[in-house]
């Protein structure tokens, strides 16, 4: 039971955080690593040596702390995390394994003159009091997926329909499942998860649905990342035919019903989740700008379908901006970074709009910032990580 005491010492370790947080996560997930290897399969280890995952757990608990007396204000923090753990399976019996190497971490980073044994008491009442609220969530979750017409708990076999190269460096992988049953319908914008075992090591990774709902069959749309493991076994190994485990979709970067004209902006492989939002979106009549940027025309996926679909909705206008010219590839409608300035003439006119986007982190920061300077309704801007989730500000 969290006490009012409790509270009041969490609260006051805040500093602490604020200043040494990304060191305690980043012991907290060797300790964990160590402690527990089972668990390194729900984790993108790429993200662990780029300190991305830490600096994400550092924040979360933060703004835990920050706001454990009103956690309504974490806003849509809990509901990513219930997400992507719904996507990658996380079960009830992890968080205690989370929970131990939590506070010893806090314990040994901080030492024990700070984490005194009531520190870690009222640390330990804070992290149950979180673990409930998320194991209490997910569980609804995996309930309502399995319950539901074409829906599922666990691993579901699919096996890879077709294997189809949309540029350089994206394949589009088409998954029908194994058992030839009704598959659960998902939201424009959702991703699912796949677990694969590469050299006898178990790895989860999500990857978004690039294609309307459609029946029998799913498309996730991957880049060949250098350093992504995950990735280049798909791109490398995954053949027509081959099979792999699929996790329900989750997610809530979702296209939300409205009236506004619709913005979907996005920089490389950004572009999956927008492909099933623009779909949804033009059957509603609503207008759509949809404004992709790529390093140069060999990387950027999917323009001729795009190409096609302005051809045929009038009220869908299409902007490319490429960082490079290259003389074999189509051309842009502008060279360069998508700043300030092109942004301003390819929105609509009225600002009253609701804005998609994703793509690399750098980017992200940039079109946010864009988007507020242009007078867009940060309630009206709408974002999602491919990774762990940060600070964007």
């Amino acid at each position: 039971m969290l006490s009012l005491e409790h509270r009041t010492i969490v609260k006051a370790t805040v500093p602490l955080l604020e200043s040494g947080g990304e060191a305690l996560a980043t012991h907290f997930y060797q300790l964990l690593f160590n402690e527990y290897p089972q668990v390194k399969a729900l984790f993108n280890q790429t993200h662990q040596s780029q300190g991305a995952q830490p600096r994400a757990l550092a924040n979360a608990v933060l703004m835990y702390a920050r706001h454990i007396d009103e956690l309504e204000q974490l806003g849509g923090l809990v509901s990513q995390i219930v997400n992507k753990h719904v996507s990658l399976q996380i079960l009830p019996e992890h968080y205690p394994l989370v929970g131990t190497c939590l506070l010893r971490s806090i314990r040994e980073v901080l030492g024990a003159e700070i984490a005194t044994d009531t520190v870690i008491e009222a640390w330990a009442a804070a992290y149950q009091q979180l673990a409930d609220v998320l194991i209490g969530a997910e569980s609804s979750i995996y309930d309502h997926k399995a319950q539901a017409p074409g829906g599922w708990r666990g691993a579901r076999q699919f096996t890879v329909a077709r294997k189809v190269s949309e540029s350089d460096e994206i394949t589009s992988f088409y998954l029908q499942p194994v058992d030839g049953a009704a598959l659960l319908d998902f939201r424009p914008g959702q991703y699912i998860g796949l677990r694969v075992v590469i050299d006898g090591q178990e790895m989860r990774r999500n990857y978004s649905l690039s294609a309307a709902s459609t029946p029998g069959a799913y498309r996730i749309s991957v880049k060949r990342e250098p350093q992504g493991t995950v990735s280049k076994y798909l791109h490398d190994t995954i053949v027509q035919g081959g099979i792999l485990d699929v996790y329900p979709p989750a997610g809530d970067f979702t296209l939300e019903a409205s009236e506004r004209p619709l913005v979907l902006i996005s920089g490389g492989v950004g572009i999956t989740p927008t492909l099933a939002m623009l779909e949804a979106a033009l059957e509603t009549r609503r207008p759509v700008h949809f404004i992709h940027a790529a390093r140069h025309g060999g990387v950027h996926a999917f323009r001729e379908w795009i190409d096609g679909l302005a051809a045929r909705h009038t009220h869908l206008k299409r902007f490319y901006c490429y960082a490079e010219l290259r003389a074999s590839h189509a051309t842009p409608d502008a060279v360069g970074r998508l700043d300030l300035e092109l942004l301003n003439q390819w929105l609509p006119a009225s600002r009253d709009v609701d804005v998609y986007f994703l793509g690399p982190l750098s980017f992200m920061k940039a079109i946010k910032h864009h988007l507020r300077e242009l007078g867009v309704p940060a309630a009206q801007s709408h974002y999602e990580f491919f990774g762990p989730a940060t600070a964007l500000d």
